[in-house]
């Protein structure tokens, strides 16, 4: 049996807001849209071995996101427009067995970029990854290619650290130096 909840185990909330997102837990309902972001060629040459994946393989994403909450205690959020409700896409920490560290990481449906989504999620869980979990090193896995995300990155603090090989390909390894201020995030009290 997996322990659900060990004694050691510091977990992160279960929602985050900023002004414009939620940042929440994965839901069933949030498969159709999240399986079109991950189909799109254009979303997903940056991610991972830069292949797409069926509907399928993005339930079977969306598990293991899960799982990861219950093994670390935190994990990716799917993010929603507060105004609207709509699913546009996650963020979140994620630390998988053999992973080179704590990684804040997003991926944003293309209809919503350029409207720094990203880069006010990622601030909200780059903060919580210091303040909530006490993480002493964070960082972001990044193509060399992907400018987008290196300039979330920047804007967010992280400065590029290394490059290693992973999935295939370089990668950068930008690095967090401590949570960025701004007062107007707010961590919504821990409800597990």
């Amino acid at each position: 049996m997996i322990p659900l909840d060990p004694p050691s185990l510091i977990e992160a909330p279960d929602t985050l807001e900023t002004e414009r997102l939620l940042l929440r837990q994965f839901l069933e309902t949030d498969l159709d849209l999240y399986a079109r972001i991950c189909a799109d060629p254009e979303v997903m040459k940056f991610i991972g071995d830069g292949r797409t994946l069926t509907r399928e393989e993005t339930w079977r994403s969306v598990a293991g996101s899960l799982g990861h909450w219950v093994l670390r205690g935190y994990g990716l959020y799917a993010v929603e427009d507060k105004a609207t409700g709509t699913f546009i896409g996650r963020i979140g920490l994620i630390n998988p067995e053999g992973w080179p560290g704590l990684e804040a990481g997003w991926l944003i449906a293309p209809q919503h970029w350029g409207m720094g989504y990203a880069t006010e999620g990622a601030k909200a869980v780059v903060r919580m990854a210091y303040e909530s979990l006490g993480a002493t090193h964070l960082i972001s896995l990044i193509r060399p290619e992907n400018s987008a995300s290196i300039r979330v990155a920047e804007k967010l603090g992280a400065i590029r650290e290394s490059t290693i090989e992973m999935m295939g390909g370089p990668c950068h390894i930008y690095a967090y130096g401590g949570p960025p201020v701004d007062p107007t995030l707010l961590l919504a009290p821990h409800r597990r």
